[in-house]
């Protein structure tokens, strides 16, 4: 089953107030009209940022936090779109990274290329200009067709002014995939990247989940997993909008979970959890808990029409596999979201082995790359084609919908 999570067109007002671009913006045109490029959210005004990206969880504000709170990590851009027939518009943020290509390949693979980097540093390692966002799944502000043709024509003038050889639009959902058909059209070569999974809600307890979605043998084994964890002294959940005051507790547990994943690309910092919930209480929910009042897991979600995003976890590896914290906080987390009436759970990827023992489907989502050069180009797009990660990950070929992430 594909993303139910499909782009619909933005929330958008005519005629922006775009006077606070000024000198502060790279000014282009497109054939549907004016495009801008400006380094920071806050050169676009109040009034233009709110109505951004408000269809979805993620809008605008979660960007200009990503932008404040890793500032070292990325160069921040965003492209502002006008259609100068209708006074619509859209604002698309992008970024700069020097990305690692190897990072998702087998470890044989990427120790042979580690012996090559000590005589060839760079060798495997780009500079990209990737569309989307930097911690979460790539989204549009607007999927209508005018501004995906604006944003296709801007990228590449933008890229061949600033002197960048690859861009790349990053995990857009597989929902996307008619509205960016131009893009797969137009040089580019889509490939899946590593899926998010989702489970629709529709049961009246996690029990019933248990019972009527789980296997015989692994609800068994959640079971006794539960038995065993609540043998020890009990956890107790708290669910709060902002962690401001207890952040020391928080993001020690963030940085245990960070350091166990062999994939990294964002690291998110103590100021990213703190502004969230301060900036977005409307939709983020943090879910604590404690044993014997000592914070040993949390997981950073949001929540918005029908659909909870689990974003971030945090866990005390002194104890998280003793207690099964994986999948005692799911459960928590998934009867929280069945009392609060929600359709959708939804969550990151990675970490397959269970999500498909949990009957989670996969919802996949895709890379649209291209070297900027006509003659490289065909080359790379046959070389991504085997750098791209989802091919050497055994767990996903077992999942009922794995055709799908193609």
């Amino acid at each position: 089953m594909l993303s139910s999570l499909a782009p619909t067109p933005s929330l958008s007002v005519t005629r922006p107030d775009l006077s606070s671009l000024g000198m502060k913006a790279v000014h282009l045109d497109t054939v549907h009209g004016p495009a801008h490029v400006v380094r920071s959210a806050r050169d676009i005004s109040e009034k233009t940022r709110f109505h951004a990206m408000r269809i979805h969880a993620k809008d605008l504000r979660f960007y200009e936090i990503l932008e404040e709170t890793l500032p070292q990590q990325f160069e921040y851009r965003y492209f502002v779109l006008e259609n100068a027939l209708t006074g619509d518009w859209a604002i698309q943020p992008f970024f700069f990274v020097t990305q690692d290509l190897v990072v998702g390949l087998p470890f044989r693979f990427r120790k042979v290329v580690g012996q090559v980097r000590k005589l060839w540093p760079r060798c495997l390692k780009l500079k990209m200009m990737m569309i989307g966002c930097a911690a979460a799944e790539g989204q549009l502000d607007s999927a209508e067709p005018w501004a995906v043709e604006a944003l296709q024509e801007v990228i590449e003038k933008y890229a061949r002014l600033v002197k960048t050889s690859l861009v790349l639009l990053k995990d857009f959902p597989a929902s996307y995939r008619a509205a960016l058909s131009p893009f797969s059209k137009g040089g580019y070569r889509r490939v899946p990247s590593m899926p998010a999974a989702t489970l629709d809600l529709n049961f009246t307890s996690f029990d019933d989940y248990l019972q009527n979605k789980l296997s015989k043998v692994f609800r068994k084994n959640l079971r006794r997993k539960f038995r065993e964890a609540s043998a020890s002294a009990p956890l107790v959940l708290e669910v709060v909008t902002n962690v401001t005051s207890i952040i020391d507790e928080v993001f020690p547990l963030y940085l245990q979970t960070y350091s166990r994943s062999q994939f990294h690309f964002e690291k998110l910092t103590p100021e990213y959890f703190c502004e969230i919930g301060q900036r977005m209480p409307d939709r983020v929910h943090y879910f604590l808990w404690r044993q014997n009042g000592r914070l040993v897991a949390f997981s950073l979600c949001l929540v918005h029409e029908g659909v909870l995003y689990d974003l971030d976890v945090g866990m005390d590896y002194s104890v998280a596999l003793d207690l099964h914290l994986y999948f005692v906080t799911l459960r928590d987390i998934l009867q929280w979201a069945i009392n609060q009436g929600l359709k959708t759970y939804h969550t990151g990827p990675l970490n397959y082995d269970p999500k498909l023992h949990l009957k989670l489907d996969l919802a996949p989502l895709d890379l649209y790359a291209r070297h900027m050069s006509r003659w490289i180009n065909p080359i790379f797009k046959i070389a991504i084609a085997y750098l791209e990660p989802t091919r050497h990950d055994p767990v996903l070929a077992r999942f009922h919908n794995a055709f799908e992430l193609r």
